[in-house]
This record gives C-alpha cells, sequence and structure tokens, in this order.
C-alpha cells in the first residue's frame, strides 16, 4: 500500500497481483470521472518538461522504430505536446496523436503540424487498418480498459504493422528495492502495472506477436529517495513541499546533481544491474499479416 507522494496526499491505495500472469492492478482506484483531480497542472508540466528535456531519449526510441518501419502512417496514444512524433519528422511519416490533455494538444498542433485527436482513447474514431506504427510511451499504466484500448490497436493497425510501447516493469530491480517508495509506481495514476510476462500475454490475447521485448534501466533513484526523505520528516513531524510544487533548482543545485549522476547514481546503477531486470520495459509487438 503506499498514498500519491507526488502531490504529497496521505490516502494509501492497494495493489494486488495476478498469480497465473502476474499482472498487477490498483484495487478500488478513483472514478474515472474523478481521476483528473490526481493529474494536476504540475503533473502535466512535468510530463512536457521530461519530453522538451531528453532530445537522447526521441533519437533511441526513433532508432527502435525504424528497425521495424521506417515510413508511413504513425499514430502516437498519448502524445502529450509532441515532442517524439516532432523528432520523428514529417517528412517520412504522417504524424497523428491521441492527448486527453488540450493545451498539450495544441502545441503538439502548432509545433510539430501533428493531427491530434483530443479525448478519450476508446472515443477516437480511426478507421481499421489506418497505421502502419503505433506507439504509446509511458501511457499504457494510465489506462482503466487496457485490453480494450489494446484490442483498438490491433484494429488501427496495418497488417504487418507495429505496436511500440513502453511501461514500467513491476518485477523490476528498483521495483523491489524501493518498495512502495518507487517513484513509478505513481499511484492512483497508474491503474495497472506490468511485468514482461503480463504485457506479453495481454498482447497475444488480441491477436499481436512479439517481435522485441527487452528491459532496460531507469531506476528512478533521485525521486524514489526524496519519497523515503519526505515520510522520514513527516513522522518527525516537517512537512516539505511536495515533489510536484518543488521549484526549479538553482544553478548550484544542478551542478551537485550533475556530479552526482556522473559518478554515484552510476555506480549504484551497476549495482541495480546485478539485482534484476530493467525498470522499463520496451516492447515491440506486430500484428499478423493476412
Amino acid at each position: 500500500m503506499a498514498p500519491d507522494r507526488f502531490h504529497g496526499r496521505t490516502l494509501r491505495y492497494q495493489l494486488v497481483r495476478c498469480s497465473t500472469c502476474s499482472l498487477v492492478w490498483l484495487v478500488n482506484p478513483p472514478k474515472l470521472e474523478d481521476m483528473a483531480l490526481h493529474y494536476s497542472q504540475e503533473y502535466d508540466r512535468s510530463i512536457a518538461a521530461a519530453g522538451d528535456d531528453s532530445p537522447g531519449r526521441w533519437s533511441n526510441r526513433k532508432q527502435m522504430l525504424t528497425q521495424y518501419k521506417q515510413r508511413g502512417s504513425i499514430l502516437d496514444v498519448g502524445c502529450s505536446v509532441g515532442s517524439f512524433l516532432k523528432a520523428l519528422g514529417s517528412k517520412e511519416w504522417e504524424l497523428h496523436g491521441i492527448e486527453m490533455s488540450s493545451e498539450s494538444a495544441r502545441r503538439a498542433q502548432a509545433e510539430s503540424g501533428v493531427k491530434v485527436f483530443v479525448g478519450d482513447i476508446l472515443d477516437a474514431q480511426f478507421h481499421a487498418s489506418s497505421f502502419d506504427a503505433i506507439t504509446c510511451f509511458h501511457v499504457f499504466e494510465h489506462l482503466y480498459k487496457p485490453r480494450e484500448v489494446l484490442s483498438k490497436v490491433s484494429d488501427w493497425l496495418k497488417p504487418g504493422g507495429i505496436f511500440y510501447v513502453l511501461v514500467p516493469n513491476i518485477d523490476s530491480a528498483g521495483a523491489h528495492f524501493f518498495r512502495s517508495y518507487w517513484y513509478a509506481l505513481e499511484l492512483p495514476r497508474h491503474v495497472f502495472h506490468y511485468s514482461p510476462k503480463s504485457l506479453k500475454m495481454m498482447a497475444q490475447s488480441v491477436g499481436l506477436e512479439v517481435l522485441s521485448l527487452t528491459t532496460h534501466r531507469e531506476v528512478f533513484i533521485e525521486q524514489s529517495i526524496r519519497y523515503i526523505i519526505d515520510d522520514m520528516l513527516r513522522r518527525m513531524g516537517v512537512r516539505r513541499t511536495p515533489l510536484a510544487n518543488t521549484q526549479p533548482p538553482g544553478i548550484m543545485f544542478r551542478l551537485v546533481r550533475k556530479a552526482f549522476r556522473l559518478t554515484i547514481l552510476k555506480f549504484l546503477t551497476g549495482l541495480a544491474s546485478l539485482a534484476g531486470d530493467g525498470e522499463s520495459i520496451h516492447a515491440v509487438f506486430q500484428k499478423k499479416s493476412n
């Protein structure tokens, strides 16, 4: 059990696991119509900033995508401000996105020329066999009806089209070590939590075949340790500003953080590699050809 540590709230949520497929889900999640209360403007800004500040991330994902598809029509599910599609470019690709935030969708359309459907994924009305590729980066864990969405994805893909998805790995070294303090739990926004086994089984249940399924190191050490310290201080009667409301760090803190990342963090990440699988699952599935 764990609370929403990002916003510094105290209501605790419970997770359960299927003993057969290893899928983990949130017991009694907030009602769908109330979930917007758990996605603040601060949360949207942190997601957008992560995309804007990580050009290397998009380069790596573009490289993975183009191993299987080099051009065509692509849909990014949960495209945020369109950073990945912008990095991909419109020379070889016809760019489409789905995004819940109207402000993020507006930025994606203005800055990248992406055609964005604003709203719930299951409400999007794309024709069958519309896309050569569909991507979904750290969105699938937020969905209330992941299998229904996966079925839609399979329907929207052309025969031979690919679905490239990233989700946190609930069976990773970081998840086992930090437990309820693991940053990627993101309760209650993450409704389902996947392992390589459970993600593979769900994809196969809608007719998608595995092309690649790997885990990557993404330990979230800084944020997870922050949550531990916050909780220790709270027990001592000291309440810190929650991570959601912290201001951008000053230059001195950024220098110290950079030194930490280049030294101690690399060492700790190396130790994590000995302790278990990586913290993010990178999976590429393919729709069967006719």
